[in-house]
């Protein structure tokens, strides 16, 4: 086999490769956002009661307005879930400005552990997260 030919196979063994890895995160974000809206409107009908997002500064500098209402996903409040089940990252390099007038976020696509690839106990699985905040919301 040629140099060419063997280069031209690698290349594309890495292309199929990286296909299937991008369908499997994609898959696996589809899951969890129907999971986040499953669970806003259980969580709804149960009358969990939603509060306002804040974005936090890198560092702790400061926060900011969202006009967000939602639950919080991470007990340092760094990940959250809106009314409409929209999963937002609660942190960013925050100005002046910003800690004044307020931030919008942009909903993110949410994955299904909370925090892999982090520190030793940072991780969580989003089903137990949302099972934290209301127990029994997939049964309701």
């Amino acid at each position: 086999m040629r140099d060419d030919e063997w280069a031209r196979q690698r290349a594309e063994a890495v292309r199929v490769q990286a296909d299937r890895l991008a369908a499997r995160q994609d898959a696996e974000h589809a899951r969890a956002e129907a999971m986040l809206h499953e669970f806003a409107a259980a969580a709804d009908a149960a009358g969990l009661e939603p509060e306002d997002l804040v974005v936090q500064g890198y560092g702790g500098r400061g926060t900011a307005r969202t006009g967000l209402r939602g639950w919080y996903l991470r007990v340092d409040r760094s990940a959250g879930v809106s009314t409409t089940g929209d999963f937002y990252v609660l942190t960013a390099p925050l100005g002046l400005l910003d800690r004044v007038r307020g931030v919008r976020p942009e909903a993110r696509r949410p994955p299904l552990t909370l925090g892999a690839g982090g520190k030793d106990g940072e991780s969580m699985p989003l089903a137990d997260v949302l099972d934290r905040l209301l127990p029994g919301w997939r049964a309701r």
